[in-house]
């Protein structure tokens, strides 16, 4: 079975930091794009940051840029999201999501869309 568990969260003052984990297990990481996504109260989803662990590729939204960092640990099926100078707008619950590259013409595609698995969320939340 698909496992994904997100764990880190807490609770920091803004100008800190958190390194969030996402464990995955039974499926093999480097076939997944695997993104963050995160929801605040009263807004929608969002995606935060996506990445290809195949190759290193990473891709962020623009709100993070510079302050967040995906990673990955292939051997261990762990992906990070080490998030620094956190703002209070960057509380929200955060989950990671896996999903399955597509290939057209020999290339693989790998584009986090959050349609095939979702984890459980970790609470961040950022205090002013």
């Amino acid at each position: 079975d698909v496992q994904l568990q997100a764990s880190g969260g807490g609770l920091v003052q803004a100008g800190g930091s958190l390194r969030l984990s996402c464990a995955a297990s039974g499926f093999p990481l480097d076939e997944y794009a695997i993104g963050w996504f995160r929801q605040a109260p009263g807004k929608e989803r969002e995606g935060v940051s996506c990445l290809s662990s195949s190759d290193g590729r990473a891709y962020y939204t623009n709100a993070v840029k510079g302050r967040f960092t995906i990673s990955s640990d292939n051997a261990e099926n762990t992906v990070y999201l080490q998030m620094n100078s956190l703002k209070p707008e960057d509380t929200a619950v955060y989950y990671c999501t896996a999903d399955r590259r597509t290939q057209l013409s020999g290339t693989y595609y790998y584009t986090c869309s959050g349609t095939n698995y979702w984890g459980k969320g970790t609470q961040v939340t950022v205090s002013s």
